[in-house]
Order: structure tokens, then C-alpha cells, then sequence
């Protein structure tokens, strides 16, 4: 739980801002797309932060990695908060964005080794579910807070959260060695190269572009093609918020049992659900109920990808997590971009859709090879008679 208050408090930090863009570019005098530019600055910040930072704090306890991560968090939201200047507001957001690789990665690490084996992806969900919740409930109580009291007021609390979650990190959280048996740092950035890290990296960019590439564009999609009225939207978008929380604990609960069949299950489940939502925007009722899938199976392989990915990565786990919430950012980066780019093609609102469900096909293609391979290595490492 306590590692879940500063999951919260990041996510809340990535996603709040899309609620709160015309109070943003109006007080600090830029355009709504410049404001833009603050949510994908905090995504492409992540990756430097997991690469750059996390080998510096691997060899230190978690306990002290994640406190002074938090601390990047909470001066880059102090920053935001107290910004005169969009340049100050972008530096600001970039020096939050910094925590967000590391934190998600060291604290995977952690979480899994509170717990036994067969407990370690729900752990790992426990400390995801603030970053759903956020979605769930943050998001929209940010955008209304902003409305009311003012945008920089949801970042002081916001600052707070950071405080808080620091509070919790030290009092509650039992002090635990770094991981064991590391390889020396050069030699894991080569781990990351291994070719089931590789194809589970490759996985997650391109699972979580495929899905985010469709949410990002839905907005438009709900009420020019379905129909729904603007008031109707932020409703909609907790239904696909509360799919996520769920697809966070289910997809946990099925990884400890097998998390590569987990992974390899929801892969071809989301394709699946992101063409029927394509095909049938024009229906309501049907349109919601797959927004709430599309949230379900996306967000339930979150678990599976981070398990696989640590397992994999033996001798460099902590730094392979880390990687692996950058791949996250990055495909939901090109996701939304290639999304973006058939939308302005002339191919309709409808045509992210066929883009994301392309990119989860690319995905489960990689699970699948990288499965067939494993088992070929198995077949022949195995002793003959």
C-alpha cells in the first residue's frame, strides 16, 4: 500500500495534465498544442530516467533508491506548481518524469521480494494499482480540482501525495538488500539484448502502443462516430478507467499462475477487442462494454510483461524492470503518433483502431516466436538417454 500511494501520485502526474491543457496554455500564454508538448516531454523523459538513473541506485537498498527517486518527484511537481514560465512548467515536468522509470522498476523489484514466488506478479499489481487508480479516480477529481481552485493547485497536492508516499516508504516498508548476484552494469545493458528480454521489451512498446494509440483518439471517436453526448465522455472514460483496475488485479492473479501463457492469451484477446470496438462504433451500448475490455485485457498484461521480463533478465532484473516501463512510454509514443498520423491521412477516426490492432498483432508475433524458441533451447539442453 505504501509503495501504491507513490504509484498514484505518478500516475496522477502523467495523465492529469490532458484534463487540465486549456487552463495550462492560457495561464502560461502558449497555444493548446504547445501545452501538449507537456504530456509527451514527461513520456520521452521517461526513458533517459529508467537508463540513466536506475544503474546509479541498483546497488543501493531499494528503500534508498525509491526515497530519492520520490525526491525527483516531488521537486519536479514543486516546479510545475510554482512555474512563472512555460519553461520552467517543461522543466519541471521532465524532472518529474525522471522517478517514473525507476520507481515502477526498482519498486517491482521490491515488491516481489516481499512476497513468496507465487505471489510475486499480484505484488507487482499491488504496486501498479495506484498508477489505475489514478486513472480511475485521479484524472477526473484533478480536472475538476483544476476548474475550480486553479491547475497549480492540483500540483501542490500532488507535491503532498510525493511527501506522503515518502512518509509511508520510510515508516512501513521493510529494508531490504539489493538484488542479488547483479552483473556488473555493463554487462546488463548486453542482459537487455538477450532475446526474451528483448522480445517481452518489444512487447510491451507495442501491446501498450497498439491499446493507447486507440484510447488516445477515443474522445473524438465517442462523439462524432457513437454519438455520445460531451457530457457522457468523462463517464465513458471511467468505464475504461475501471477496466483497468480491473485487468490490473486479474491479469496479477493469472501471471502467478503462468505468466508467460498470461501474456501469450491477453495478446491475442486484445486484438481481438480493439477490431470489434472499431467495428462496432457506431453502436452505443457495445461501445462501452469494449472500452471497458480494451482497458481489462490491456492493462492485464501489465503484470505478465513485468514478470516475464524480470525472470528473463537474471542478474539484471532491476534494470530490465525499469527498461521496461520505458518500452510502456515509448510505444505509447509511437502508438499515438502513428495513430495520429492515419487520422490525418484521410483514413477516419475509425482508423486507429486497425493501426493499434496491427501493432498487438506485431506483439503477440514476437511472444509466439519467442516461445517457440525457448523451447527449441529447452529441447536441446536436455540430456538424451
Amino acid at each position: 500500500m505504501a509503495l501504491s500511494i507513490g504509484g498514484f501520485g505518478i500516475g496522477l502526474t502523467e495523465f492529469v495534465i490532458a484534463g487540465l491543457l486549456t487552463e495550462v496554455a492560457s495561464d502560461l500564454g502558449v497555444t493548446i498544442s504547445q501545452a501538449g508538448h507537456l504530456v509527451g516531454a514527461y513520456a520521452l523523459a521517461v526513458v533517459p530516467g529508467a537508463l540513466i538513473i536506475t544503474p546509479f541506485l541498483m546497488r543501493r537498498p531499494p528503500n534508498y533508491a525509491l526515497v530519492l527517486l520520490l525526491g525527483f518527484f516531488v521537486a519536479g511537481n514543486l516546479l510545475s506548481a510554482w512555474a512563472p514560465n512555460y519553461e520552467v512548467m517543461f522543466a519541471g515536468r521532465f524532472v518529474a518524469a525522471l522517478a517514473h522509470g525507476g520507481y515502477f522498476g526498482i519498486g517491482a523489484v521490491l515488491a516481489g521480494s516481499l512476497v513468496p514466488k507465487d505471489k510475486q506478479a499480484s505484488a507487482v499489481a499491488a504496486l501498479f494499482a495506484g498508477l489505475t487508480i489514478a486513472n480511475v479516480l485521479g484524472v477526473p477529481v484533478g480536472a475538476l480540482v483544476g476548474q475550480q481552485f486553479g491547475w497549480r493547485m492540483v500540483f501542490w497536492i500532488i507535491s503532498a501525495l510525493g511527501v506522503l508516499a515518502l512518509a509511508g516508504l520510510v515508516a512501513l516498508v521493510p529494508r531490504t538488500k539489493p538484488e542479488q548476484d547483479q552483473l556488473p552494469v555493463a554487462q546488463q545493458f548486453r542482459a537487455l539484448a538477450r532475446p526474451q528480454v528483448l522480445a517481452s521489451l518489444l512487447t510491451t512498446a507495442l501491446v501498450f502502443g497498439g491499446m493507447f494509440g486507440v484510447f488516445t483518439y477515443i474522445e473524438p471517436l465517442l462523439r462524432e462516430v457513437t454519438g455520445y453526448s460531451a457530457s457522457a465522455i468523462p463517464w465513458l472514460l471511467v468505464i475504461f478507467g475501471a477496466g483497468l483496475f480491473a485487468g490490473n488485479i486479474v491479469g496479477g492473479k493469472a501471471a502467478d499462475k503462468n505468466a508467460d501463457n498470461a501474456v501469450l492469451i491477453l495478446s491475442i484477446l486484445l486484438p481481438v477487442v480493439i477490431l470489434t470496438l472499431g467495428a462496432v462504433a457506431g453502436v452505443p451500448v457495445l461501445v462501452a462494454i469494449l472500452l471497458f475490455l480494451l482497458g481489462l485485457v490491456g492493462f492485464a498484461t501489465v503484470p505478465g510483461l513485468q514478470a516475464r521480463v524480470m525472470r528473463h533478465a537474471q542478474g539484471a532484473a532491476t534494470l530490465a524492470s525499469a527498461t521496461n516501463i520505458a518500452a510502456f512510454n515509448l510505444g505509447n509514443t509511437i502508438g499515438v503518433s502513428l495513430a495520429g498520423a492515419a487520422i490525418a491521412a484521410g483514413y477516419g477516426l475509425v482508423s486507429p483502431a486497425l493501426v493499434g490492432a496491427g501493432l498487438t498483432v506485431i506483439g503477440l508475433a514476437l511472444i509466439v516466436a519467442a516461445r517457440i524458441s525457448a523451447r527449441r533451447k529447452n529441447t536441446l539442453t536436455q540430456p538424451t538417454n
